[in-house]
């Protein structure tokens, strides 16, 4: 009989206690360590059988190169942040917020691949009934496409050596359990063994293996980290469950890029790719003092977003700064940089600041549009018409060069802006053949009268 042993297993990071404490070592939650029995008898190593593989240590410059051809998912966007479409073997976790849209974007990617492949869709939250009412409403139903409704790991896995897959989608991995491990489904030793199990049937096998993940009120993964470190790429929904647009971001990605992002927009259907994006989150533009445009760039992908600044006086004190789509420490900074090099009594003002469409963006290049945006809301007065900024913002005012700045341009133009303001130092590599008034500015102030 197999010797048992019990520990007390942090729910958030994993870290493992011989007996219980209130606050994890690990991470410092509190009340997060539960109990588990786990089997000696669990084999934590990852064994792979991979076919045709030499199990000897190789020389690494005598490692032959062959390029694993990739499918497609039916989704551009999908296929754009995966690295240009899914290799086989891969194992990929897809998490987001309940309601987001991972199940039917995964139920019609299945559906796409079945018209070529082999496809499996394992469900642990619903019943076959209900994923034939879903694929019905998005469009997705499809003649060769099996669905299994299974929680238990030891039959998915009898199923997937009886119907070899190219593609199997885990839905989701909360809800699968081994039941050689005495846990609850969705704890720690769970969560961390099924998705073990589930990499060495997709390496072993050369199946492309879809997991889907559910997240915690703050955001974040629920589970441990360590199922982020197990598989290749990591995939991250973000837009709130009843926002209009979702982005898709890969946080972690083996096979290709972490700067891609895939836009999709939730309608009836579910969610639709949104190949025009800029496009449509300038659809209802309007011109007014505290508007400004300005261009971001997503891995090789332009995107021109609508940033609105509101500045009102107010008699409290302190006063407001509020943004969800800009971090709050840098609105401090810019609005310091105004008060101070351009003497603009912003600081006893509440300021207000979103992105239209609720898009979030970090980069350096949109300090100036904010900048702009900030002033002309103080100054009560509109930014040209067709004008697109964009630029870093130093402590002194200066206007820094940014990267991509050939793109941006390019995008702008195509969507018939006229008035662009950029950095003076990335006027020498911005196309002169483009149809557009380019303002090349070394700091703050002339940006504004360039602008305003």
């Amino acid at each position: 009989m197999a010797k048992k042993k019990s520990v007390f297993v942090c729910q958030e990071c994993g870290y493992d206690s011989p007996k219980w404490v209130g606050k994890c070592p690990g991470c410092g939650a509190w009340n997060t360590m539960v109990e588990e029995i786990i089997k000696s008898d669990i084999r934590h190593g990852l064994s792979l059988e991979l076919k045709g593989e030499n199990h000897t240590p190789q020389l690494l410059s005598e490692i032959s190169l062959t390029k694993t051809p990739r499918f497609s998912t039916g989704s551009p966007e999908l296929d754009r942040v995966l690295g240009g479409g899914v290799i086989p073997g891969s194992l990929v976790l897809m998490v987001g917020d309940p309601g987001v849209g991972k199940s039917s974007l995964n139920l019609r990617v299945c559906a796409y691949a079945a018209r070529d492949r082999k496809v499996l869709y394992v469900t642990g939250e619903e019943s076959l009934q209900q994923i034939r009412m879903r694929a019905e409403r998005i469009n997705a139903l499809s003649d060769t496409m099996k669905v299994f409704s299974e929680t238990d790991m030891e039959r998915i896995n009898m199923q997937i050596e009886r119907e070899k897959p190219d593609l199997l989608v885990i839905d989701s991995i909360q809800t699968v359990f081994r039941p050689d491990i005495q846990s609850a489904p969705g704890s720690v030793s769970q969560v961390r063994e099924c998705a073990v199990e589930l990499l060495r049937i997709a390496k072993s096998m050369a199946i492309a293996v879809f997991i889907i993940g559910h997240v915690t009120k703050d955001g974040t993964l629920a589970g441990p980290r360590v199922l982020e470190h197990i598989v290749d790429t990591v995939l991250y929904f973000e837009g709130e469950r009843n926002a209009q647009f979702r982005i898709l971001r890969a946080i972690k990605n083996r096979f290709g890029s972490t700067n891609e992002i895939g836009l999709f927009e939730m309608r009836d259907v579910g969610l639709v790719d949104v190949p025009d994006a800029s496009k449509l989150f300038l659809s209802e533009m309007v011109i007014d003092s505290g508007i400004t445009i300005a261009p971001t760039v997503e891995g090789t992908r332009p995107l021109l977003v609508e940033i609105q600044a509101l500045v009102a006086s107010t008699p409290y004190i302190p006063p407001r700064r509020t943004s969800d789509c800009v971090d709050i420490k840098r609105i401090q900074l810019l609005l310091a940089v105004l008060e101070k090099r351009l003497n603009l009594s912003i600081g006893a003002c509440d300021v207000y600041v979103k992105i239209a469409g609720g898009i979030k963006i970090d980069e350096p290049a949109c300090d100036l549009a904010l900048c702009v945006a900030l002033a002309s809301s103080f100054m009560n007065k509109a930014v040209k018409e067709k004008t697109v900024i964009f630029g870093e913002v130093g402590l002194s005012g200066e206007v820094r060069a940014v990267s991509g700045a050939d793109i941006r341009v390019k995008e702008a133009c195509k969507l018939g802006f006229t008035n662009i303001v950029i950095p003076q130092k990335n006027v020498k590599v911005v196309d002169k053949m483009q149809k557009a008034k380019i303002f090349g500015v070394n700091n703050v102030r002339e940006a504004l009268k360039a602008a305003l």
